[in-house]
């Protein structure tokens, strides 16, 4: 179908999209049940609302495949802000923000910071800065595995001003050091839609 063809067009927000995988398979599974899908991106698809699929049938063919159909402006709020953390953590663009984590947040999505980060504390029963620090040790760990930067590298990557502020970090969270880890290994890397504590 052609998207002059559908007369209402709806936004299905989806919780867990966090890579170009993700945006195929959330395609071929609502173009599956009959949906006819006009754009997905990260965190969201357009799809043709004039389709009669039951809401129930959406919401199963994204669970089957560990998506989530969002459909609270809260849920949405949290979801894009992850979005925008792995994008600046797994893209290395920390080390190019000119302010804070917390201020380019409030910034991008248009609230204050505060509110942003009790909405995330509510959803997702964990501080957002903490969920910030839970991305960067399991890009940490990924870069590690890759074994082609130093740590000092990999400090300056992830915005870091020190490898023993990373150090510290990483220790804290994976309970070895970051060269113990590249040497001997250490905890296994976690699907970054699932961190939590």
């Amino acid at each position: 179908m052609d998207r002059s063809d559908c007369k209402q067009q709806r936004i299905l927000h989806i919780k867990n999209m966090v890579c170009p995988r993700c945006i195929k398979v959330v395609r071929e599974e609502l173009e599956s049940i009959g949906l006819p899908v006009f754009e997905v991106e990260l965190g969201k698809a357009t799809v043709c609302a004039s389709v009669d699929v039951r809401e129930e049938t959406i919401r199963d063919v994204l669970y089957k495949n560990e998506f989530e159909l969002l459909c609270d402006s809260k849920s949405e709020l949290v979801e894009q802000v992850k979005l925008a953390v792995i994008d600046l953590i797994y893209q290395d663009k920390l080390p190019l923000l000119n302010t804070t984590v917390s201020t380019y947040l409030a910034a991008e999505f248009m609230k204050d910071y505060a509110t942003i980060s009790s909405t995330f504390k509510a959803l997702e029963e964990m501080p957002l800065s903490r969920y910030i620090l839970l991305q960067k040790i399991e890009r940490t760990k990924e870069l590690l595995e890759y074994n082609q930067e130093s740590v000092s590298q990999i400090a300056n990557r992830l915005g870091y001003k020190s490898v023993q502020h990373l150090s510290a970090q990483f220790k804290e969270i994976t309970g070895v050091t970051p060269l113990r880890y590249r040497n001997a290994g250490g905890p296994a890397r976690k699907p970054i839609h699932q961190l939590k504590d």
